[in-house]
């Protein structure tokens, strides 16, 4: 148990790069709005949950993790705090933590939909009982279409392309 739960999750913040591996693993998307450095009730679901290796197991095999954060000390790219804002925006996040399920849509006037398929945020009873809500929503994921996974596929060999040069 000790070295599952030492196990890392691969926390995704550039909405894009999450996109092009949710269409890929063909997984919805588990969008993380938090206060890393200032919320107690998002560090507690962090612990209580994110950390436990029931949702590490889970995480990894049903979903593309995104940590979409708002902190108050540490400091983040400009580009990076546009993003989260635009997509606490879109998904009319009151406050912290919140857990949105999505999956990824076509763009419309140039910008990316979602379908939400659930949100969340602070649950006591610990991964089981979280997992369970998660699970609910997880299971309206319509997976992507091959062409869906296909034209991902090649957008971030493009992109990997693009970073080596």
């Amino acid at each position: 148990m000790t070295i599952q739960a030492q196990e890392k999750l691969t926390w995704h913040t550039n909405i894009d790069e999450a996109i092009a591996v949710s269409k890929i693993e063909n997984k919805p998307l588990f969008l993380f709005f938090t206060g890393s450095d200032w919320c107690g009730w998002c560090i507690r679901l962090q612990n209580e949950v994110f950390k436990t290796p029931e949702f590490i197991a889970w995480a990894k095999e049903k979903v593309v993790l995104v940590e979409l954060d708002f902190p108050r000390r540490t400091p983040q790219s400009d580009a990076l705090k546009i993003q989260n804002s635009q997509l606490q925006q879109f998904f009319a996040i009151r406050g912290y933590p919140s857990v949105r399920i999505a999956k990824a849509g076509g763009p419309i006037d140039g910008k990316t939909s979602f379908e939400l398929l659930g949100e969340t945020g602070y649950l006591a009873g610990g991964p089981i009982v979280w997992l369970d809500g998660a699970n609910k929503m997880v299971d309206k994921f319509v997976p992507y279409t091959a062409e869906e996974q296909k034209a991902a596929k090649k957008a971030a060999k493009k992109a990997a392309k693009k970073k080596k040069s």
